[in-house]
């Protein structure tokens, strides 16, 4: 298992990981097989999603702040359940195929480390498994 550090900037944004995660794919010498990454906190997510336009990352992020308010009559009493809610929406896990030692994303594709709860100082486990 290899760990990649996120350090995050504001409370919720969406990092990509993509050149990071395709070096440490690269260091593994893996050339068929998949990639599995995984978030270990409650409150950050990981997704795959377009990263030509920014504007699609600054969508999703609205689209969950508006179903998710950071203002409701939450239980919770740490202040971050919205937090919670949108990491149990993202998810915390993805798996990529790999091919020819490189990740096997769509043309517009990347990966996107999702912070909800931060600025903070994170981490991304990869797993590698050759076929």
């Amino acid at each position: 298992m290899k760990t990649i550090s996120v350090k995050t900037s504001a409370q919720t944004e969406m990092v990509d990981v993509t050149s990071q995660v395709q070096g440490e794919l690269s260091k593994s010498g893996i050339e068929e097989g998949r990639l599995t990454l995984y978030v270990p906190h409650t409150t950050a997510a990981i997704t795959i999603n377009e990263g030509a336009d920014p504007a699609v990352k600054a969508d999703i992020l609205m689209i969950l702040n508006q179903m998710v308010p950071w203002k409701a009559n939450y239980k919770h009493m740490e202040g971050n359940s919205p937090a919670h809610v949108k990491t149990s929406l993202v998810g915390s896990a993805e798996t990529v195929l790999v091919s020819g030692g490189r990740l096997v994303l769509g043309t517009w594709q990347r990966v996107f480390f999702c912070e909800f709860d931060g600025p903070r100082n994170r981490k991304l486990h990869l797993q590698i498994a050759a076929l």
